[in-house]
């Protein structure tokens, strides 16, 4: 089969890689139909993750059919139309039984990562049960794929974890796809107003069209005065969706007292702490890597029409266009890129 993979730093290539057989009863082989890159391929490429060695294929995010069941699983078949989750979980460890599976003793984020990903035509999925959801009948595949990874994570790391509440005045500094996951899932709690903060201004305009309700350019040399002549003291929640030091900069300059900082953003380096201005103001700061427990709940809204995801996609390719897909969004800004799908072409 081909597969994307990964050769080190700044290195990357679509190429003939055996195909993945079962390896634990629990295993699930699909054959993958609709993919996409995260931000957080991004930053493997850049050489941010050292845990993702030469040789690994990324990826962990898809759709696809069920090609090969192993004999422990029981809720899959063969043909069966699954989401792959971003995240691995066993169901039985200490973690999963808290829901923590993003820290599942045999799993978590181990996909494109310890193991081989879902940029390939065929990947295999550990612990199948519990890391795969049933595709309902008339639901777009291209707005699914946006629920193995970003819709989850801007939910539970950004929405949820910062506490966003009715009449909340809410920051979200970012405005790739896990900043407008974030702003269309913050808008499940009617905010009195969310304020997206990017240096892009084509995307700050697409955050306008899914309900942001102010704007600021990170570029301006007062973007913080700006941000703050739209709240009272402050913003109630600060959530920040890029991972690099001065957006979170950003948000910790503009939490007002009790507020929350929410980072979702992967940070490659580590940053400032004002822990000297920050501990008077009795805020809040939450970390976190994505757990998927809410990905049912998320996939009823869609099913609902209440969560559009489909609407954050920009580009489209095949899997042989792969490498330009790649290109097209590591050059975001030039490319006004937000999501991109990468299908088998059928």
């Amino acid at each position: 089969m081909k597969a994307l993979v990964y050769q080190g730093p700044g290195k990357i290539s679509w190429k003939k890689v055996p195909v993945p057989g079962l390896m634990q009863p629990t295993d699930v082989i699909v054959k993958v139909t609709r993919t996409t890159i995260c931000g957080t391929d991004l930053h493997i490429l850049k050489g941010d993750v050292p845990a993702v060695t030469a040789g690994r294929i990324l990826g962990h995010e898809g759709v696809g059919i069920v090609e090969e069941v192993g004999g422990a699983v029981r809720d899959f078949k063969k043909n069966d139309h699954v989401l792959i989750s971003c995240i691995t979980s066993c169901g039985k460890c200490e973690y999963c039984k808290k829901q923590m599976y993003a820290h599942c003793e045999d799993g978590g984020w181990i996909l494109g990562h310890l193991i081989d990903g879902t940029q390939a035509e065929y990947v295999r999925i550990p612990h199948a049960d519990n890391s795969l959801h049933h595709v309902p009948d008339d639901v777009d595949e291209d707005a699914l794929v946006m629920l193995s990874d970003i819709f989850p994570t801007g939910f539970e790391i950004g929405v949820l974890y910062g506490a966003v509440k009715p009449g909340d005045v809410v920051a979200i500094v970012g405005a790739g796809p896990i900043g407008m996951a974030t702003l269309l899932t913050a808008r499940f709690y009617s905010p009195g107003k969310i304020i997206m903060v990017d240096t892009d201004p084509s995307r700050l305009e697409h955050a306008r069209k899914l309900g942001a309700t102010d704007l600021v350019n990170a570029a301006d040399d007062n973007a913080i005065e700006q941000i703050l002549a739209h709240t009272k003291d402050g913003v109630d929640v600060a959530i920040e969706a890029v991972g690099i030091p001065q957006t979170f900069g950003i948000c910790q300059r503009i939490v007002k007292p009790g507020g929350h900082i929410a980072n979702i953003g992967v940070h490659g380096k580590s940053v400032d702490l004002e822990l000297q201005n920050l501990w008077i103001k009795n805020i809040t700061l939450t970390t976190g890597l994505v757990n998927t427990n809410t990905t049912p709940m998320l996939l009823r809204t869609v099913m609902a029409k209440k969560l559009v995801p489909e609407n954050l996609i920009t580009h489209r390719f095949s899997f042989a266009q792969i490498m330009k897909a790649y290109e097209v969004f590591g050059n975001a800004a030039e490319e006004n890129a937000l999501k991109v799908i990468i299908s088998d072409g059928h």
